[in-house]
């Protein structure tokens, strides 16, 4: 009899402790779903971030990335008509490749200038990446492309001093 009550005792004190480890491995699992959950909004949290900026953070290229900074500039305010998008294709074919080229940066230069509503934004992010891969005579260059484009089309556009103020400071240029 006592050694049945040893035995009883034995699986008793079994029973408890595997409970205990049970309840202790359940309340890992919750820190670490919690755990998990903080991570996962922080992520996403930053991928929205970069998804607002998407249209102009894939911009590797100095053709997409001018026609895009053009296209945002003149169209700040009302839409590209089709003779200021003749004028926009105009001037990027001087610059692109080929006429397969011109239509890749024109047509996305629209959808990026579509997908952001701050030109602010397009001048700070696309001014740095060209003054980097552009000379001096180019970066004057893409000036004079601005001005052409807001210039033709169905009236002339003025671009407002900030705007110009604001690119020819990112381009590198000095400013008074």
């Amino acid at each position: 009899m006592p050694f049945l009550i040893a035995i009883l005792g034995l699986l008793g004190a079994a029973a408890i402790w595997w409970y205990r480890l049970k309840a202790m491995n359940e309340a890992a699992s919750e820190v670490a779903d919690v755990i998990g959950r903080v991570q996962g909004n922080i992520r996403r949290k930053k991928l929205r971030k970069q998804a607002a900026l998407s249209p102009l953070t894939a911009i590797d290229d100095p053709v997409v990335a001018a026609a895009t900074l053009i296209t945002a500039i003149v169209s700040e305010h009302d839409p590209i008509l089709p003779q200021r998008e003749a004028v926009l294709r105009e001037v990027i074919a001087q610059i692109a490749a080929s006429p397969k080229k011109t239509d890749e940066a024109v047509v996305y230069a629209k959808w990026a200038a579509s997908q952001i509503d701050d030109t602010t934004i397009v001048i700070d992010k696309l001014a740095p990446f060209l003054r980097e891969r552009l000379d001096p005579h180019e970066r004057d260059d893409l000036l004079r492309m601005l001005n052409r484009v807001a210039q033709g089309g169905e009236q002339s556009l003025r671009i407002v001093d900030q705007r110009m103020l604001r690119l020819r400071q990112k381009l590198g240029f000095e400013v008074n």
